[in-house]
């Protein structure tokens, strides 16, 4: 399973739900919104994807796309258009606003499914391409995303893959607690079983692998983990 983040933005509440459980069912996480309205009151940061309806009430999806397009913080996101309309003109200014696919209603979930795995393989192609000089830091604790290398007050330490990948999702999301599962879902998705005392093991290491820091990697009972910052 992904961890990837997905907004459905849609005025047909029915449309929302389906597109919502049959996309979670694939390993996303999926929000919604019954209007561009209220989805531009969401903090759009955090999605890898936008399934965006075409008509809707008084902002339509194009209009929306284009403020996201003029943002700096959203013009990367990829968008989905959704829409009853499949003119020629209609599908030219999607992609003139920078659309990464077109979907004619009414579709067929599996279509959905496949061009939402497409839109994101891509995206995560080029989100890797361009990680080479990424950084993720929190005082003297600095993750490199495109080396891979973690530096500890300015002494290189090695990690293991699950480690890194541990580390960075706290240091990507500082002062969120996660469970085991979501931690599991995010950095195991290549193994088939792993215990929960894998986690706490893993997490042990982590601790001891970056010093002073590792008392900012906290428990919380009954919950999971957190990076307080």
């Amino acid at each position: 399973m992904n961890a990837y983040r997905v907004l459905v933005v849609d005025d047909e509440e029915d449309l929302c739900e389906i597109l919502q459980f049959n996309l979670e069912t694939e390993g996303y996480h999926v929000d919604v919104a019954y209007s561009a309205e209220e989805a531009l009151k969401l903090d759009l940061t955090k999605y890898q994807l936008l399934l965006l309806d075409v008509m809707m009430g008084e902002m339509s999806g194009f209009k929306m796309a284009r403020i996201l397009r003029d943002n700096p913080k959203t013009a990367a996101i990829p968008v989905i258009f959704l829409t009853a309309k499949d003119t020629e003109n209609d599908r030219l200014t999607g992609f003139n606003i920078g659309a990464d696919d077109y979907i004619s209603k009414p579709f067929s979930i599996r279509e959905v499914q496949a061009r939402v795995k497409a839109v994101l393989r891509r995206y995560a192609r080029i989100t890797e391409e361009v990680q080479e000089d990424v950084l993720l830091t929190y005082e003297g604790l600095t993750m490199n995303l495109g080396n891979k290398k973690v530096t500890v007050d300015g002494s290189e330490v090695q990690f293991t893959k699950k480690e890194f990948e541990m580390l960075r999702l706290f240091l990507e999301h500082k002062n969120r607690v996660f469970t085991r599962d979501e931690i599991l879902s995010r950095v195991w998705t290549d193994d088939v079983v792993v215990l929960d005392r894998t986690i706490d093991v893993n997490i042990t290491r982590l601790r001891k692998k970056i010093g002073i820091y590792g008392k900012n990697i906290v428990t919380r009972l009954g919950y999971g983990y957190i990076f307080e910052s």
